[in-house]
């Protein structure tokens, strides 16, 4: 049997009614509480019209048949209980990155059909400039916070909404076919709704448990996970481990300080509540953090796991978070919109590398033409794919679904846009994205492989590397370096440190040194702003 992300999260609500669920600076929301709100939530959007217009068997992998909610928040109790309420009114969520200007904010609401929005009152002249060239967005829940904006006409205050909305479980069935949109990041071209089905995401996205009998989801639901998740939730590492945390059993913890990655207050809220499980990503959110460690003592006794998800921690950050805290597990979780969760590396003691995971069921490298699957030590360098159970596609494009969904022997596999190695002894190799490759003299080059190798710098703070148009290479290879306060930019030096971990003809043929290194809130590069970059310096 199969179940759906609400029929799960009601279970194990049962159980615990009085245990915390959901903890937000002052409020601090038991199980039962949380079902409440999710329940009101979900009543809301049905009174309003919202819900399945046609079940799934009716519809191709791209297509959609429910309304659609774009969830335009910063960090908070409203995120989550946003995405669980849709869910539990058989409405299918999505994330809206809330750095977003005008016209990308219009080409997301437009692309995904939305008909409904919550949105914090900071973002609401973005949403209301574009309101008129959204005729199907009518319901509108809006979130107060510090920025004091009035409440925009057609919206109702969200806590007014829950509060005068029915407690009783939704009168709806909920399904295992219902939708999941996970909307890709942008940041290397225009950004693409991926749908999942319910069931489906809740196994490879949310980690929840392959039981066949939600007795037994619930018996596996033990407790004890008490989890603080950095990046925004509009990312999908986000709320795919609160979700994660929820069916484990868990309590979700926010950070006072959404708005950004504030070290003290991250560090300050696992002290103060003994937390055991810290999410973040990359060296975006490593560094910072690892610089407040330098600079005040935290007890951090509780904390055993550190997850990086979305992107890599580099080898050398997670021996300095070795250092400061040697019991703690590192672990690099690998996923992607399109496939789940797919593969992770643990670190512990001495010795921390990154880049190669061991091999795990369901996870494959196929050639590079998408014919056939790679055995282990063949030298071809192919493509990262996942069999099993995958995303439904991309919303409103079926090409593009078929590209990435490809069926070889009759397998159908996700193909995200990874090159990888699988070595003879079962470890694979992660070359990079595809997307970020650089041409560059009849050679292919992948940029976070060079962003790692000149990151093993001392001096180094951040770096993106980016290609550019060559007369002699066709395109050339060029790192953009935030270097640490009081470091030399170097560049004799740089290119020393970099040849020691990549070969020669990969090596950078320029160098620009800024301020500031341009992510997205997820932390992860924005590339389109690299190349840029490279070409105007």
């Amino acid at each position: 049997m199969e179940f759906s992300v609400a029929d799960v999260h009601e279970a194990i609500a049962a159980t615990r009614p009085d245990q915390e669920c959901l903890v937000f600076r002052d409020r601090r929301l038991t199980w039962a509480q949380v079902t409440d709100r999710t329940r009101r939530f979900a009543n809301h959007l049905l009174a309003q019209g919202l819900g399945v217009r046609t079940e799934r068997a009716d519809l191709a992998g791209h297509e959609s048949g429910q309304s659609h909610l774009a969830i335009y928040l910063h960090n908070g109790n409203e995120y989550l209980e946003a995405m669980l309420g849709s869910f539990k009114a058989r409405v299918a969520p999505f994330n809206v990155n809330y750095r977003y200007v005008a016209e990308e904010l219009r080409y997301l609401l437009t692309d995904s059909a939305a008909e409904a929005i919550v949105v914090h009152s900071q973002f609401a002249p973005t949403l209301a400039e574009v309101l008129p060239d959204l005729p199907k967005l009518r319901v509108i829940l809006q979130v107060p916070d510090e920025s004091g904006h009035e409440l925009m006409p057609g919206a109702v205050w969200y806590e007014e909404a829950l509060a005068a909305a029915s407690a009783e479980k939704p009168p709806v069935t909920w399904s295992p076919d219902d939708l999941y949109i996970l909307y890709t990041g942008g940041t290397t071209g225009m950004p693409k709704g991926v749908l999942w089905r319910n069931a489906d995401a809740n196994v490879e996205c949310f980690g929840g448990s392959r039981a066949e009998t939600l007795e037994g989801i619930v018996d596996e639901a033990v407790g004890g996970l008490k989890a603080l998740l950095a990046p925004p939730f509009m990312h999908g590492a986000g709320h795919w481990m609160s979700f994660r945390t929820w069916n484990s059993g868990g309590c979700v913890y926010v950070q006072s300080v959404p708005e950004r990655l504030d070290p003290t207050d991250v560090w300050g809220l696992i002290e103060r509540e003994q937390l055991n499980f810290l999410l973040i990503v990359g060296d975006a959110f490593g560094r910072p953090l690892l610089d407040e460690l330098s600079r005040h003592q935290y007890d951090l006794s509780t904390l055993t796991v550190l997850l990086s998800g979305g992107a890599p921690l580099s080898a050398g950050l997670k021996n300095e978070f070795l250092q400061h805290l040697p019991t703690l597990m590192i672990v690099d979780g690998l996923g992607s919109s399109e496939a789940g969760g797919q593969l992770s590396q643990v670190s512990a003691g001495g010795g921390a590398t990154t880049g190669t995971f061991p091999i795990s069921p369901g996870n494959h490298v196929l050639s590079g033409d998408l014919d056939r699957e790679l055995a282990p030590g063949e030298d071809d360098l192919g493509w990262l794919a996942k069999s099993g159970r995958l995303a439904l596609g991309y919303l409103g494009d079926a090409a593009k679904t078929s590209r990435t969904y490809p069926v070889v022997d009759g397998v159908r596999y996700a193909v995200p846009g990874d090159r990888a190695r699988l070595r003879v002894d079962g470890i694979i190799e992660l070359h990079g994205r595809d997307s970020v490759t650089i041409n560059s003299g009849g050679e292919k080059i992948f940029a976070e492989e060079v962003e790692a190798a000149i990151k093993a710098h001392a001096g180094v703070y951040d770096c993106v590397v980016a290609g550019r148009p060559s007369e002699r290479w066709g395109n050339e290879v060029v790192a953009i370096v935030r270097m640490r306060e009081g470091a030399e930019a170097d560049t004799a030096s740089l290119l020393a440190e970099a040849e020691r971990h990549v070969a020669r003809y990969k090596l950078p043929k320029a160098f620009v040194f800024v301020d500031e290194i341009v992510r997205s809130p997820s932390g992860k590069a924005d590339y389109r702003w690299a190349k840029q970059t490279a070409i105007e310096a």
